[in-house]
């Protein structure tokens, strides 16, 4: 009779100790959607169990080694896998827009340099239209003198000769040109020269087809004599 009893007593304690971690299996208190504070009774399997995770993602999310053995502790806080994800998301909004902010000013850079680089270019352009009419003009004006047809054309340097008359003359035969008239001389090569008649010199005096032209010998062209077109401005 002794022995049934303590069958019978024996096998009450376990039911209610079954029943008490039944009733504690899931007490872990919701904080918030992220974390539950531990509460007697708890373990890793229940929690994950009731949050709908796995024991694994569990132990990651709280930096546990997976299928390690989860000592916990009533009172203890425990992460959610959804905390970790959360803060991912956020952690990359964030750095995402700063790269967005950089990228906007840079394309606002882009594109004031751009308008800048195209106001510049048609100022250029505005600018050599103007040169090219202004040059187009000049030339005009420049051809406006009496030909007096083609002469043939020598070089010489005053300064060689020990004259100070510098190079702004030519010697020609006075019967043809007289001194003071300016002579537009282009050459056969397509230099133009204006030179202004202030000697006659021997050559020139006896060659009335051909006149004689003050330059720096170091500027003499190579061929030494050539042809030209001259007019009279």
């Amino acid at each position: 009779m002794k022995k049934v009893l303590s069958i019978a007593l024996v096998s009450t304690t376990a039911l209610t100790a079954l029943a008490a971690t039944s009733q504690t299996a899931q007490a872990a208190v919701q904080l918030d959607s992220n974390h539950v504070q531990v509460e007697a009774g708890d373990t890793y399997k229940s929690i994950a169990a009731n949050s709908g995770v796995t024991i694994a993602e569990l132990e990651q999310a709280n930096g546990r080694e997976v299928g390690g053995f989860d000592l916990i502790f009533p009172g203890e806080t425990v992460t959610l896998p959804g905390a970790t994800t959360t803060a991912s998301t956020t952690d990359a909004q964030q750095t995402v827009t700063p790269q967005t902010d950089v990228e906007q000013t840079s394309n606002q850079e882009t594109t004031t340099q751009t308008q800048s680089t195209t106001q510049e270019n048609t100022q250029t352009q505005t600018q050599a239209v103007t040169q090219s009419a202004s040059e187009t003009q000049t030339t005009s004006t420049s051809t406006t003198g009496t030909s007096q047809g083609t002469f043939k054309i020598s070089f010489y340097d005053p300064a060689v000769l020990g004259s100070n008359m510098g190079y702004s003359g030519v010697a020609a035969n006075l019967s043809v040109f007289p001194k003071g008239t300016t002579l537009k001389i282009t050459l056969s090569d397509g230099t133009v020269l204006i030179r202004t008649v202030n000697d006659t010199g021997t050559f020139a005096y006896s060659n009335p087809n051909q006149l004689d032209v003050a330059m720096p010998n170091n500027q003499i062209p190579s061929y030494g004599v050539t042809t030209a077109s001259v007019e009279v401005l």
